[in-house]
């Protein structure tokens, strides 16, 4: 959690992750003719996250990296 030492960048990470999301949302919102580029970001930056969060087994970190895959997923058949 954000805050916290970590063995990696999981706490830092996680922040990002939320303003890369927020941003992705927003410009889809906008219907911008850069929301498919903002998806394909958000996506690297939430499996990054994913990755991260992985290596920890605290609970909320493995139900942050779930979020962050399935987050992911979805942002790749946005920018597809």
């Amino acid at each position: 959690m954000a805050g916290q030492e970590s063995i990696n960048d999981c706490p830092q990470c996680c922040v990002e992750c939320i303003d890369a999301c927020l941003a992705c949302i927003k410009f889809m919102a906008a219907d911008s003719a850069y929301a498919k580029q903002y998806a394909l970001l958000c996506a690297e930056i939430c499996e990054y996250c994913a990755d991260h969060c992985n290596a920890h087994e605290h609970d909320h970190c493995k139900r942050c990296a779930e979020s962050c895959k399935k987050c992911a997923e979805e942002c790749r058949k946005i920018a597809a």
